[in-house]
């Protein structure tokens, strides 16, 4: 009879469980996270607006000694070709507007034109390389399809690093730019797989120089030594590359050495060996450029091997978001 009551007393109790949950009706679905709205960089408001709020810019043509107006897409074509091979495959040249236009937008946002009445120029040591007769179709049809297409992060203009080939690694802006402000945080140090199409002089190279342009370059960035014996690598930053190279016991910094003695020819800070023979400086090392952000031997890799600009710019710029500012 106990052993009734208690099956009893147990069915009672789902019941009123059960009528309880039913009152209730179906149960509700979770409300969609949504995300916050982003917010679009504005478009630097000393530039002219064109057709579709397009900028128009003031450029100084150094080839023809005159300020040109141009619309901007115009000159990203220009930027492109100059920065990259019209023959490349199609995303990478993608990914390579992008920050051509991010680059522009940033420059004329942030700095001034060292020729006055200009928001920017086609010299290469105050932009980006600019080259015309290497636009071809491919190279336009890049540009139209990420026209107005920039990469943002926190609702503005990135600092649109790119260099040619990271030996392996990409770099932090300070290990790889000497940059003075604090570290950007969506530039981040990322293994990157060279496309094997890169030259050989650029996957690897050694480069000499003379006493005497060694000093010259010193004295050019105000580095007090008149003489030295010996010249051995210090410190090393986080992806590998030479952070300061040490002329006897005084530290100079590797990054600004090798834009004061010619980037062409100290091709990177990927230093691998450091020797003086009294007479000349020989290095040997590997890679192309400070290293910081996107590689294009990298994003050429990346193309062949079916990501999308997007992608690309994804992997070596951490947080960004692309966007379209005009159409």
């Amino acid at each position: 009879m106990n052993k009734f009551r208690k099956i009893l007393a147990v069915f009672l109790a789902i019941s009123i469980a059960f009528s309880i949950t039913s009152c209730k009706g179906p149960a509700k679905k979770p409300e969609p996270v949504r995300k916050p709205k982003m917010d679009l960089p504005q478009i630097p408001s000393k530039i002219s607006k064109g057709e579709n709020k397009e900028p128009v810019l003031k450029v100084y043509v150094v080839q023809k000694g005159r300020i040109e107006e141009m619309p901007l897409e115009k000159y990203v074509e220009g930027t492109v070709a100059g920065e990259i091979k019209n023959d490349w495959p199609i995303e990478a040249i993608k990914a390579q507007a992008i920050l051509a236009r991010t680059y522009v937008l940033n420059f004329v946002k942030t700095k001034k034109s060292k020729y006055k009445g200009a928001d920017i120029s086609t010299d290469f040591e105050e932009a980006q390389a600019w080259n015309p007769a290497n636009v071809n179709e491919r190279i336009k049809k890049a540009v139209e399809e990420t026209r107005g297409v920039v990469a943002v992060y926190n609702g503005d203009f990135i600092n649109a690093w790119f260099h040619s080939h990271s030996a392996g690694r990409t770099a932090l802006a300070k290990e790889g730019l000497n940059y003075k402000k604090g570290e950007p945080p969506y530039i981040v140090s990322v293994q990157s797989k060279e496309s094997d199409k890169a030259p050989h002089n650029v996957k690897s190279w050694s480069a000499s120089f003379t006493k005497g342009e060694v000093l010259s370059a010193l004295k050019k960035m105000g580095v007090s030594i008149g003489d030295f014996k010996e010249v051995k690598i210090g410190k090393r930053g986080p992806s590998g590359r030479v952070v300061t190279l040490l002329f006897d016991k005084t530290p100079v910094n590797a990054p600004d050495f090798r834009m004061a003695i010619g980037s062409e020819r100290l091709k990177s800070t990927v230093i691998d060996e450091v020797r003086y023979d009294g007479s000349r400086v020989f290095f040997k090392g590997r890679g192309f450029g400070h290293g910081v952000g996107m590689s294009q031997w990298g994003a050429y890799q990346m193309a062949e091997e079916g990501k999308k600009a997007k992608d690309i710019l994804n992997y070596y710029f951490k947080g960004i978001n692309i966007v379209k500012i005009w159409d």
